[in-house]
């Protein structure tokens, strides 16, 4: 009984922040089972990014930069990112700036999700530890997504020679902010929290900021507004 409350812990944080994104899309939301199946990608890109870091560890002499830049933050944003171009950016549902933010948010949680679970598992964690990676690790992949997908959003409804550029910051951005992540926690043993908490409320305060934007250039703002006045 106690694994089963440990595991569902695990699931719980990564299905409720995608509940959130997706509950935010004010104007058009998108088909569930599309979310849900990018959601399941980003629980089936952490054996290849799993598989990637393994090399790197054997292959490098690493370090707290490397570990932190290359081996985590680089294989797993640059894998998340891959697949969202390959798969979503050319996609027709993806028809608003906001589409970009959920579709990242979903691919992050996805492999969120599955890494927490495979914590709980091998771990032996407590219901305390589960929190406490709710509020950080899993929060924190929510939010790399929301910079992700608010750039590749922007990229998306661009128009002329920017789009590559904003194309190339929708990946250098979460690649940045998650290698501090992972570098004030790699380095900071014992007082890392004064350094995290700040950074969770930054992350947080510029995601929503963005998440506010993103809807406000949706192209079907204006239909809903029509139909507001014609009821």
């Amino acid at each position: 009984m106690l694994l089963l409350s440990v595991i569902s812990s695990a699931v719980a944080p990564g299905l409720a922040l995608l509940t959130f994104f997706y509950l935010k899309d004010k104007y058009d939301q998108e088909p569930l089972h599309m979310v849900l199946k990018v959601f399941l990608l980003g629980l089936i890109i952490v054996l290849p990014v799993m598989i990637i870091q393994r090399g790197l560890v054997l292959g490098l002499d690493g370090g707290p930069y490397v570990d932190s830049f290359l081996i985590s933050s680089g294989v797993e944003e640059g894998l998340k990112w891959f697949v969202l171009y390959h798969m979503i950016y050319n996609h027709t549902e993806f028809d608003e700036p906001y589409d970009g933010i959920l579709y990242a948010v979903a691919i992050s949680l996805g492999f969120a999700t599955i890494e927490n679970v495979m914590y709980a598992w091998y771990s032996n964690a407590s219901i305390g530890s589960m929190v406490m990676r709710a509020l950080l690790p899993v929060s924190g992949h929510a939010m790399f997504g929301v910079i992700m997908g608010y750039h590749m959003g922007r990229a998306k409804f661009s128009k002329g020679v920017k789009t590559r550029g904003i194309l190339l910051i929708s990946l250098l951005l979460p690649w940045l902010w998650h290698g501090i992540y992972d570098f004030i926690l790699t380095t900071t043993a014992n007082y890392w929290i004064w350094f995290i908490v700040p950074l969770m409320a930054v992350l947080w305060y510029g995601g929503m900021g963005k998440v506010a934007r993103a809807n406000s250039r949706s192209p079907f703002r204006f239909l809903k507004r029509e139909e507001e006045v014609n009821l």
